[in-house]
């Protein structure tokens, strides 16, 4: 069953399947996460979900409980 995801603030909506990597998805939708260490120690690739969570993209993969996501890129200037 295919999850809506949308990606804040350009307005992208893309399906994805579940367990999924986010980057993928993010990637696959012409959406760019910044990555640093892809353990997600280093937090550089932290989202904001819609529920207001943030999570590590990189080690994060698309739940099977939703039926749409909606994912908030924020700039971080340090990275």
């Amino acid at each position: 069953m295919a999850i809506k995801i949308r990606f804040l603030p350009d307005d992208i909506t893309i399906d994805a399947e579940p367990g999924e990597s986010m980057l993928e998805v993010a990637e696959r939708a012409g959406v760019f996460i910044p990555t640093g260490c892809l353990m997600g120690s280093c937090h550089a690739c932290e989202v904001e979900l819609d529920d207001g969570s943030s999570i590590c993209a990189c080690i994060t993969a698309i739940p099977d409980d939703k039926k749409h996501i909606t994912i908030n890129l924020e700039s971080d200037l340090v990275w």
